[in-house]
């Protein structure tokens, strides 16, 4: 290996493991990989679908796309008038 990293096979000598990693690291990578492969995974082509419907539904709701009217709307600027003597 001319890398120059320490490495040793892993469970049946099938994945490369660093041989300088704790016991409590590795039992964290499992307990994540375990997360990870548990994960119902979905197409990103459906994802997006279900994502651009969601926001056609609810953007009456928004009101970055639907404006609060200026009466409702706390936020407005108030309009001052300066007058010079």
């Amino acid at each position: 290996m001319g890398t120059g990293k320490n490495k040793i096979l892993g469970m049946k000598g099938e994945t490369p493991v660093n041989s300088t990693m704790s016991i409590g690291q590795a039992r964290k990578m499992v307990e994540q990989l375990k997360i990870e492969a548990s994960l119902c995974r979905i197409k990103v082509s459906k994802a997006a679908a279900d994502l651009m419907t969601y926001c056609d539904a609810h953007a009456c709701e928004d009101p970055l796309i639907t404006p609060v009217p200026t009466s409702e709307n706390p936020f407005r600027e108030k309009k001052f008038f300066c007058a010079l003597l």
